[in-house]
């Protein structure tokens, strides 16, 4: 992904740090074993796109007050909190040890305190969205089981070559784009913006979300393991086929041929050297690409319908910056 900002205003420095601060307030508990735990990727670092883009939404109409900002703040706070406990439970599923560069909790911990901590992050995340008003809080809650919903679908086709694109694009829509789009959103409710631009906002968040999932699966793909600081291709390896997977697959012929029978079971180096080398060489990362611009042009779409902003001017250029990864 861009090292540079892809939500960039001129505050962008401010509004991080006070994001970052934010993070570390709303783990704080009176115990310092679980305020480790919670907060051991929190301080591991991240990017912290969603709440970054909270933050950018509710200035659509213009800049942000004093308490519209705090506020926009705490609704990123709460997606980021939901990010971060879905993760926790993630490493537990993919039994991971590493993450952000450091020990996962699971690792450090044990499972048992991985998944309380997890748990505890939601229940930080939705004790701030009720903050905000109970529409951000049944939205988060939505949100919430969207994210299940995704993992899920993702879950039932694991190590199934003929996992249907459909399955592909609804399981990233609900482990990915959701969260986005209730980060845009978010920023629209408590700016208070008209029901229209609101929308827009959620549109906007949901398209960028798909795009960000596929350049992150393509980069799995076309990536080497020194660029991703993991072994490249281990979605396949796990039994997750992306979409330029899937795209390979159906455009048939000796290449298709060739993947499938690799496909169905782990993978062991050699196998995963070959799969990779049949994707990147055989039009599937093209294809995934031509979907991913799609979604680009979904999101600045929904630009149109926003104030004219330095903030709408951030988002419209931010899903193209994701493609320049690639």
């Amino acid at each position: 992904m861009p090292s540079t900002p892809l939500f960039a205003l001129p505050s962008h420095a401010t509004d991080l740090a006070r994001i970052e601060a934010a993070l570390g307030e709303s783990v704080h508990t009176n115990d310092p074993y679980l305020d480790e735990i919670a907060s051991h990727l929190i301080v591991a670092g991240g990017k912290r796109l969603r709440p970054i883009l909270t933050v950018v939404a509710a200035q659509v109409a213009g800049p942000a007050s004093a308490d519209l900002f705090e506020r926009s703040v705490q609704g990123g706070v709460a997606c980021e909190l939901v990010q971060t406990g879905s993760l926790y439970h993630d490493d537990v599923m993919d039994e991971a040890d590493t993450r952000r560069g450091v020990d996962t909790v699971n690792a450090k911990w044990g499972n048992l305190q991985a998944i309380l901590a997890g748990d505890f992050l939601l229940s930080r995340a939705s004790e701030i969205a009720a903050s905000l008003g109970t529409e951000v809080a049944a939205l988060l809650a939505r949100t919430i089981g969207r994210l299940c919903e995704g993992q899920i679908e993702e879950l039932r086709h694991t190590y199934n070559a003929a996992r249907p694109e459909s399955s592909y694009l609804s399981s990233i829509s609900g482990k990915t784009a959701s969260l986005y789009s209730t980060a845009a959103r978010i920023g629209g409710l408590v700016a208070d913006l008209p029901r229209p631009a609101i929308d827009a906002l959620t549109e906007y968040g949901e398209a960028f979300g798909m795009v960000f999932q596929i350049v992150d699966d393509l980069l799995d793909i076309t990536a080497t393991d020194e660029q991703l600081g993991k072994p490249a291709g281990h979605d396949m390896v796990e039994g997750v086929y992306t979409l330029p997977v899937l795209r390979t697959l159906q455009a048939g012929g000796v290449a298709a041929v060739e993947l499938l029978q690799l496909l169905g079971k782990p993978l062991d180096l050699a196998e995963r050297d070959k799969a990779l080398s049949i994707v990147r060489s055989n039009g599937g990362v093209d294809a995934a690409m031509h979907i991913a611009r799609e979604y680009v042009n979904r999101a600045q779409a929904a630009c149109e319908v926003l104030p004219a902003s330095a903030a709408t001017d951030a988002l419209y250029a931010a899903p193209t910056n994701l493609l320049a990864a690639l």
